[in-house]
């Protein structure tokens, strides 16, 4: 049992990822701006206020604690000044990025090549300087995440609003609890100063999974009037070689079994108790 995680911005894949991790630590925290409003479902003692923005708030971060941090590491002013500050005093840095951070690749290719940990990064990007930061000059693990979803935030919705449309666009998807089990391999198993690409391994395009959607859930997906850019196909063999040294694997790599789930959920979380 390790001694302590504090996850630095508490969101969606917190919840997940929170009751997972109270089985390997004896202390788990998580912390919020507004930790009372935001953290309702946490317990008090859980709960940490932590603003990048005021530094008299890094003191309450734990000494000697695992951290993963959930949020953008912008201004990169400040992101140094909380490294140089806190860090220190801590053990290990797991950061969550994008696949963003391989930008809007140009090519003449369809289906795009694929893109792994050594693929060039847009270092224009405010958020890849502090993830690059963190990761180059204090060691951070950096986990550059693929679109998440999961029960809450279902692709199937995405498409039913309007949110997401069909086109040739490629689109790369992990389960949050994937995501919630990649973050603890990481911390537990991840190399200092490592990319991990976090996927499931399987891009689609938008016009397949909006007529897969289509068939089987009888939702109608827009079609978008703009031509889009290809996308990106990433590759994750060194995320899954990962997983395989902290002996779990990937649960969701099969995208409409899990929608599957997620909308079976749903309906019976709808359905008024007799």
């Amino acid at each position: 049992m390790h001694h302590s995680l504090t996850i630095l911005g508490s969101g969606y894949t917190a919840k997940f990822l929170l009751p997972l991790a109270e089985q390997q630590y004896a202390q788990v925290f998580a912390t919020s701006r507004a930790p009372d409003r935001h953290l309702a479902g946490v317990r008090t003692d859980q709960r940490i206020k932590f603003d990048l923005a005021q530094p008299e708030t890094w003191q309450l971060i734990p000494p000697n604690t695992d951290l993963l941090w959930c949020f953008p590491a912008v201004p990169i002013e400040l992101v140094q000044q909380f490294a140089e500050t806190a860090l220190l005093q801590t053990s290990r840095l797991v950061v969550l990025g994008s696949t963003s951070a391989y930008g809007d690749r140009p090519s003449t290719e369809y289906p795009p090549p694929w893109v792994d940990e050594t693929s060039t990064i847009d270092g224009t990007q405010l958020r890849v300087q502090g993830e690059e930061l963190l990761r180059t000059s204090y060691g951070a693990i950096i986990l550059r995440v693929a679109g998440i979803y999961g029960p809450q935030r279902n692709p199937i919705d995405w498409i039913r609003t309007g949110r997401v449309s069909r086109s040739r666009k490629f689109v790369n998807l992990i389960h949050v609890e994937d995501l919630a089990t990649t973050c603890l391999a990481a911390i537990r198993q991840g190399e200092e100063g490592t990319i991990y690409n976090v996927s499931d391994g399987t891009p689609r395009t938008w016009d397949e999974i909006c007529q897969t959607v289509e068939r089987r859930w009888a939702v109608n997906a827009s079609v978008s009037p703009e031509p889009q850019p290809i996308g990106k196909r990433i590759a994750n063999q060194r995320m899954l070689a990962l997983l395989k040294r902290d002996g779990v694997s990937l649960h969701h790599e099969d995208l409409y079994q899990a929608l599957t789930h997620i909308q079976e959920a749903s309906l019976n979380a709808a359905e008024p108790s007799r």
